[in-house]
C-alpha cells in the first residue's frame, strides 16, 4: 500500500513510543537510498520506494532494557545475551504496534547462507542520517599505503557510544518524494580527525578511545563497560556474578562479538 507522510509518521511514532523508553533510537529511510550505494549482492530485494527503519541502541539501553530483561526473563546460553534482549524488544514492538502487517526484521548479527550479513548496518545508519559512516575513502592523501582500514560510524550526540541493532523493512508501505534523504552530521570533518578515528578504531578499538572522537552527551556506564570488555565466552560467568542465571546449558557463540565489531560496533 502507498503511505502518506501522516502514515509514515504514525508508523515511526508507534515504534518510537515503544522503543525510546528502552534506550533505542529509530531513523527512517527508503530502501532505494540504501541500495543505491551498494553493489547488487548486498541490495535489499524491495522496491526503491519501500519504507525502512534502522534501530540504534543508545548508552541507556543497557540499564533500561538489558538488565531488566535479564532480571525478568533470563537468557539462553545458545546465543549472545544482548542479541537476545534486542530481538525480544524489537519483535515485541513489531508484534504490538503492527499486528498482521508485513515487517521484515533483520538484526545486525544475522548472516545469510552465503555468510554475508543480512544488512550492512553502518551503511543503513549513514543513508538514514543517523550517523556518519567514516571510511578509508573519506581521507585525502591516505597515510596507510595499501593497508585495508575498516570504517566506523560516529553519532552526533553519542560519538561511538552506541550500536546499530536492526533494520525493519515495511514491504507493503511505499513512500513518495515527500520523504527527502537527510545528510548525516559530519562530526569529524578534518583529515587529521578522520585519520585519528580510523586508526583508533582499527588498531586500538579495545581501549574505547575511538568512541570519544566527539564529546558525547552520554557514555556507557561502568557496569556496561565491564560487560563489553569481557570476552564473549566469559560473559555468562560475569552475568552469574551479577545474580543472573542462564536458562539452558548450551555454549555461547564466541564469534558474535567479532561480527558486531565489523558490522555495527557494540
Amino acid at each position: 500500500m502507498a503511505a502518506s507522510t501522516v502514515n509514515v509518521e504514525c508508523i515511526t511514532g508507534l515504534l518510537e513510543d515503544y522503543l525510546s523508553k528502552l534506550g533505542f533510537e529509530i531513523y527512517t529511510l527508503k530502501v532505494g537510498w540504501y541500495n543505491s550505494v551498494l553493489p547488487p549482492t548486498f541490495r535489499l530485494a524491495y522496491p526503491d520506494d519501500s519504507l525502512a527503519v534502522v534501530v540504534l541502541s543508545t548508552p541507556s539501553m543497557f540499564e533500561q532494557a538489558f538488565l531488566p530483561f535479564m532480571e525478568e526473563r533470563g537468557c539462553q546460553r545458545l546465543s549472545d545475551p544482548i542479541d537476545q534482549c534486542v530481538k525480544h524488544c524489537i519483535s515485541s514492538a513489531v508484534s504490538q504496534c503492527f499486528p498482521g502487517q508485513e515487517v521484515d526484521v533483520r538484526y545486525d548479527y544475522e548472516l545469510l547462507p552465503s555468510r554475508k550479513p543480512k544488512f550492512l548496518a553502518q551503511t543503513a545508519a549513514h543513508v538514514s542520517g543517523a550517523a556518519f559512516y567514516y571510511q578509508q575513502s573519506d581521507v585525502r592523501d591516505q597515510p596507510w599505503a595499501q593497508k585495508k582500514m575498516f570504517g566506523v560510524c560516529v553519532h552526533p550526540r553519542f560519538g561511538g557510544w552506541f550500536a546499530i541493532r536492526a533494520l525493519l523493512v515495511f514491504g507493503g508501505v511505499t513512500v513518495g518524494s515527500e520523504m527527502v534523504q537527510p545528510l548525516p552530521p559530519d562530526c569529524v570533518a578534518s583529515r587529521e580527525g578522520r585519520i585519528q578515528l580510523l586508526e583508533a578504531f582499527n588498531f586500538r578499538w579495545q581501549d574505547w578511545s575511538y568512541r570519544d572522537i566527539v564529546r558525547p552527551v552520554q557514555t556507557y556506564s561502568q557496569k556496561q563497560r565491564d560487560y563489553f570488555s569481557t570476552p564473549p565466552a566469559q560473559r555468562f560467568a560475569l552475568l552469574k556474578t551479577w545474580g543472573f542465571q542462564p536458562r539452558e546449558n548450551d555454549q555461547p557463540d564466541p564469534t558474535a562479538d567479532t561480527q558486531s565489531q565489523v558490522n555495527g560496533h557494540s
